[in-house]
């Protein structure tokens, strides 16, 4: 990471990993690992910013209360965070509450491909239990409680020693009227409300989104006038992953459905954003969507800052280490970056997503997004650096950028600039 240039670093403490049964006694070796990490970055000028919950809820939690659907996560998870501000907040002054807290309502609790896969069936995933209809809206809304509960904590006993802030952290979908016509483009509306306001309305209004409230009805849970205080203004900054991006198109019939999942509550059709010459692993390449969405959610919602806490492309696990896919996306997002600062957008730091080959929890290990590919056969994992590793270590310690690598992303630049899907998206 030094080597490279890296000034701060995001990575998330594991629950289980400092509190094994998710309250009660922490765990020494864990905290052990984690001040030996967090102590290292900060040694070497690297800011830590630091996840508390990213899917991996303890078992032990789950199986006493079934997790986020039991409001009784609120308590366990305050327990928790207060445990990691007092221990890591003297050298720790970014937190974000929830990694993708709407994507983990609505992928662990509506579709069941994320943890811990409840759904209804009929799903082609494998769920033993859940309730498609109202369980993604009863863990969303612990995890708004549980985020506001621990960012009162914060403020009230360590903020003000420890100088620190505290945010939560979505999953910004980019999300385009299929055509121009005006149910197509209300329709996007709606289903922006849905992805991100699902969140964002309560932590600035201190209440849902009215489409929300009257396509959910009484399944939709309800703030008390306490609550909506709590969670009202509870962040200090929003955490954004943004990866892809989707065609919206009008579906009013499937609120005539009876029993209800939370894409036939939204009344519309998603289809997947893709243009012409992208592979089929490639995500597309789509800054100027990223940039449309941020200014929509600061009309919507106000200026918070705002950190691009995942940004990555996808390649073949053992695909070539000249990954020029991802030397070119990083190349338009970064520029993307100069161009929405100079626009007004309030975005005080980017992240690529990720520093090294990791286990994807959608891909496994037939898919990755580091940076640096790792040798998992080798028993020292072994490391080594991709041309997009490179590519970036050059832009942060400002040293000039190979000709051969300024020549191809000009090149893809140019085909990009002349698609006419920019000027749909637009």
């Amino acid at each position: 990471m030094v080597k490279m240039g890296l000034d701060a670093y995001r990575f998330s403490i594991s629950w289980s990993r400092l509190i094994p049964h998710g309250k009660g006694p922490v765990n020494p070796k864990g905290l052990q690992y984690y001040n030996n990490l967090i102590n290292e970055l900060t040694s070497q000028g690297i800011q830590p910013h630091v996840t508390l919950h990213h899917l991996d809820l303890p078992q032990a939690l789950e199986d006493e209360y079934e997790g986020w659907v039991s409001r009784r996560i609120v308590k366990d998870f305050t327990a928790y965070a207060d445990v990691c501000f007092k221990e890591f907040g003297d050298r720790v002054k970014y937190w974000t509450t929830v990694n993708e807290a709407n994507g983990g309502a609505q992928g662990g609790y509506g579709f069941g491909f994320l943890p811990p896969q409840r759904c209804t069936l009929p799903s082609i995933y494998n769920c033993s239990k859940g309730n498609s209809s109202t369980e993604p809206y009863l863990a969303a809304h612990h995890m708004l409680l549980a985020h506001a509960s621990a960012a009162r904590l914060y403020r009230k006993k360590y903020q003000v020693k420890q100088q620190g802030f505290i945010g939560i952290n979505l999953l910004v979908l980019g999300v385009i009227p299929l055509t121009n016509t005006s149910e197509d483009i209300i329709a996007t509306h709606r289903a922006q409300d849905f992805y991100i306001g699902w969140f964002l309305n309560p932590l600035i209004f201190g209440e849902y989104p009215s489409t929300m409230k009257k396509n959910v009805g009484s399944r939709l849970p309800i703030f008390t006038s306490r609550e909506s205080d709590l969670v009202k203004g509870s962040i200090d900054f929003l955490g954004a992953n943004f990866y892809s991006s989707f065609y919206i198109k009008n579906n009013p019939g499937s609120l005539k459905k009876k029993n209800r999942d939370y894409i036939e509550d939204m009344a519309v059709e998603v289809k997947r954003y893709s243009r012409n010459g992208t592979f089929a692993d490639e995500i597309p390449v789509t800054p100027w969507i990223l940039q449309g969405m941020l200014h929509s959610l600061k009309n919507d919602y106000g200026d918070f800052p705002i950190y691009i806490h995942e940004n990555g492309q996808l390649t073949g696990r053992n695909s070539s280490l000249d990954d020029w896919p991802r030397v070119w996306y990083m190349h338009e997002y970064v520029g993307g970056m100069l161009d929405m600062l100079r626009n007004g957008l309030n975005i005080r730091g980017y992240f690529v997503w990720a520093f090294l080959d990791v286990f994807e929890l959608l891909n496994g290990f037939e898919r990755s997004f580091g940076l640096y590919y790792v040798h998992f056969e080798d028993p020292s994992l072994r490391r080594q650096p991709k041309l997009s590793a490179v590519w970036y270590s050059n832009f942060l310690n400002n040293r000039p950028v190979d000709s051969k690598i300024t020549m191809k992303t000009e090149e893809n630049s140019s085909v990009l600039a002349n698609s006419p899907l920019v000027h749909i998206a637009t």
